[in-house]
Order: C-alpha cells, then sequence, then structure tokens
C-alpha cells in the first residue's frame, strides 16, 4: 500500500531564496513522523506546501493519492493543520472558534453545536468565555488542537505543538498524539524539543532547505554511537555545515 504521504524532490523558492531545496520523505499510515531543524530550516515551508497553502516551485506531492498541486482541495478535506501561531483568532473565544471554523469547514449545525458542549466540558467555565488570546498557552493548544481535529482529518500536521508550553502540558499532549496514532491517524510534527524526537516513529531533520538525516529514533542513535537525540542533532547539523 503506498504512503500517506509522498514527497519527491520538494523545493520552494521565495525570489532568489531558497527554502525548501530539493528533500524527498514518505510518511506511512499510521505512522508519527518527527520534523526537526533549527529555526529556519523550512519546516513550516514544506508544511504549508503539504496543506496546499503555498504553491510547490519543484517537485511533487501526494497525500493519500491526492496530487499536492491539482488536487489541493481534496487534500484540504482529509488533513488538518495546527499552525504554529495563526490556528485561532485571538480575539474570539474558545467556543466562538469552534463556531467560526466548523462553518469554514462546512460541517453541520448540529455537528458544531456537538463539538461545542465537548468543548465546554473540557475547559474551566471561565475559560470558556475567554478571549482565546488571554488564555494561558497550555489550554490555547488544547483547543487549537480541538478545532484541528474537528473534522476527524486523516491526516494531521502540527507545527510545533508544544512550544511554550509546560512540561506537564507537553506530556498531555503528547499522549493525545498517541491516540491519534491508535486511531490510524497519520501525524507529522515538528517540534524544537529534542526531548520529544524519541516520541516519533520516525525523524527527520532538515537544515537550510535539505534533508540531513532520517530514521527511527533507536536506529539513528545505535549507528552513530551517541548518548542523546541531542547530541545526534547537533553532529547532524555541524556534518552539514561542512559539507
Amino acid at each position: 500500500m503506498p504512503a500517506m504521504i509522498e514527497v519527491h524532490d520538494l523545493g520552494k523558492r521565495f525570489g532568489d531564496f531558497v527554502a525548501v531545496d530539493g528533500i524527498d520523505f514518505t510518511v506511512e499510515r499510521g505512522e508519527i513522523m518527527g520534523f526537526l531543524g533549527p529555526n529556519g530550516a523550512g519546516k513550516t515551508t514544506t508544511l504549508k506546501m503539504i496543506m496546499g497553502l503555498l504553491r510547490i516551485t519543484t517537485g511533487s506531492i501526494l497525500i493519500d493519492g491526492l496530487d499536492g498541486e491539482s488536487q489541493r482541495a481534496g487534500i484540504k478535506r482529509i488533513s488538518g493543520y495546527m499552525s504554529q501561531k495563526f490556528s485561532l483568532y485571538p480575539l474570539l473565544t474558545p467556543l466562538e472558534n469552534v463556531e467560526l471554523f466548523g462553518g469554514i469547514s462546512g460541517l453541520a449545525r448540529a455537528e458544531i453545536r456537538r463539538h461545542r458542549e465537548e468543548l465546554r466540558g473540557r475547559l474551566p467555565g471561565t475559560m470558556v468565555r475567554l478571549p482565546t488570546a488571554d488564555l494561558p498557552p497550555g489550554v490555547r493548544q488544547q483547543v487549537a488542537l480541538f478545532v484541528c481535529l474537528m473534522t476527524d482529518p486523516r491526516v494531521i500536521l502540527l507545527d510545533e505543538p508544544t512550544s511554550g508550553v509546560d512540561p506537564g502540558t507537553r506530556r498531555r499532549f503528547w499522549q493525545e498524539i498517541y491516540t491519534l496514532k491508535k486511531r490510524g491517524k497519520t501525524i507529522l510534527v515538528t517540534t524544537h524539543n529534542l526531548d520529544e524526537a524519541e516520541y516519533a516513529d520516525r525523524i527527520l531533520i532538515i537544515h537550510r532547505g535539505h534533508k540531513v538525516l532520517e530514521g527511527r529514533p533507536a536506529d539513528l542513535l545505535e549507528r552513530s554511537g551517541l548518548p542523546t537525540m541531542e547530541a545526534l542533532f547537533k553532529q547532524a547539523i555541524a556534518d552539514h555545515e561542512t559539507h
């Protein structure tokens, strides 16, 4: 069976600047792929191309057999995207965000009401009435993930979902990711937290738009002889810098 996400020779240019330079990778069905790299490595740009939010300069993307250029509407119907900064409207309350994104996604009114009540049951009553901008970071990320999942997507793209949250919230977030994996979802998640890399089935490290390392965390550590993911990450980046 083909992989759920197939990326081949993917490139993105903004004028003379090359943000992504000919990367290849696949994400299997029901797999968690950890996408690592320093700031500016090209992670967010890659996710936006996969979701059809940015045009591809070179290469190709297939999502569950759908072409990333000609079938972008179909890809959006089966995918959920939680962006790093702009997943929610900050002046709206959590329930108002559910209403807005439910309507944009074409959900039925009854389904939107069900999601509203579900989220109301998950949050303390005072937070339900606050503008999203005033929520604690961990709660805001919880709401953003909830909104991302309202359409029950097969493919889930999470861009720095645990950025700025405390360790306890980070653990709970990854428990939710594992629950989604058990339900057969395919998940591509970017992170700066190297201790999270070992939670993924496989990791892919990019630097300056190039793929520099890919594989299962335990296998990569064993082959490298390095003790931690942080050491492995630093070595991969250093090796790329010298080439």
